[in-house]
């Protein structure tokens, strides 16, 4: 598979107590007021998984030969002399370990289980999207991907980290504390070469960008003055400027309530691909920084593929909340969502 210049290798090689579950009323709450659930209630009835991907962090625990934890399992706090707090590093193409998933080096029950957790990870109605953009980008899920287990799964605190190009999730047992996903993670698609047309065609993720450019349609043209950033920052600046700190775009108490709603859709959107915890933290982390009226909104119109005023680059931030979505010259998103502005990212 040939490389990216643009994805070019990062590397070689308590937790979250005010976070519960939130009903339909605490998401609405979080996200701005709207009294409608933030998704279907059908979902909300289902009946609980026996198996969860803590569970099965557990189990495959269970399953690694001496030879084999040695390799891909650390201490909670492992500093890497390279990387850093390893645990807590995220790139849009690294490897935190040597061995591929889809490897001799594992079983086929160890690989099983690693693609449930991930299943488990990701809401059942992306697994189709998502392992297409894995095809895309590395040939499939399990190819030049790679986790790494911290802490001991069912004593104390753990997490699991998996990673690949275009790709950093994790599942931490509720073992981190102050943020979601367990901390900072990654998401991209390269669905049409290294240079994507102007819309961005068979981009699994390229409808959240849509939406969000509804926003800026429904702006008038002061608003959208407001809103328009002429530099994109580094895609991997994500760290938290706090209550105090200058976001750039347009403050989201600046918009009227039907603009309001298109931001709640777009937000809606950004976590639809995870599992309802991982939704449900999201929002939690939110609502404890302000919720989206402490949140600004911004369109970057340097790095318009197509000309097209279709912004590929955008930004929605809050005090501890960082979705960076670029688009250009594909997409990369880098996502860090905390309760807490003094968190630090490790990119």
């Amino acid at each position: 598979m040939s490389r990216c210049p643009d994805c070019r290798d990062g590397d070689s090689l308590p937790r979250r107590d005010f976070i519960r579950v939130v009903g339909a009323g605490a998401a609405a709450a979080a996200i701005g007021g709207v009294a409608a659930p933030l998704f279907g209630a059908d979902e909300a009835a289902k009946p609980a998984a026996t198996n969860t991907p803590e569970t099965l962090v557990q189990q495959l625990y269970g399953t690694l030969k001496e030879n084999q934890k040695k390799e891909v399992c650390f201490d909670w706090d492992f500093m890497d002399p390279q990387r850093g707090l390893l645990r807590t590093r995220v790139s849009n193409n690294w490897h935190i370990t040597k061995p591929e998933i889809k490897s001799d080096y594992y079983t086929k029950d160890q690989q099983q289980l690693m693609r449930e957790i991930w299943e488990g990870l990701i809401h059942p109605d992306w697994h189709k999207r998502v392992d297409q953009q894995l095809e895309d980008d590395a040939g499939g899920w399990g190819i030049e991907q790679n986790i790494a287990i911290f802490g001991k799964p069912g004593d104390g605190k753990f997490e699991l980290v998996m990673t690949g190009r275009h790709m950093t999730i994790r599942v931490d047992g509720n073992s981190t504390e102050h943020l979601a996903f367990g901390g900072p993670i990654f998401y991209g698609h390269a669905a049409g070469g290294f240079n994507e047309k102007a819309d961005h065609k068979n981009n699994v993720y390229w409808e959240q960008a849509l939406l969000a450019n509804k926003v800026y349609e429904a702006l008038d043209g002061k608003q959208r003055a407001i809103a328009a950033v002429a530099s994109s920052p580094r895609e991997q600046d994500s760290g938290f400027r706090g209550q105090d700190g200058k976001r750039p775009g347009i403050p989201v108490t600046e918009l009227a309530s039907d603009q309001k709603e298109l931001v709640q859709k777009t937000l809606q959107k950004l976590i639809e691909p995870y599992r309802q915890n991982d939704r449900d933290e999201v929002l939690a982390c939110l609502k404890k920084q302000g919720g989206l009226d402490a949140c600004s909104l911004a369109f970057f119109t340097d790095q318009d593929i197509g000309n097209d005023k279709v912004w590929d680059n955008w930004r929605l931030e809050g005090p501890s909340f960082v979705w960076y979505f670029r688009g250009n010259p594909h997409v990369h998103v880098w996502v860090h969502v905390a309760d807490d502005a003094s968190v630090k990212i490790n990119a």
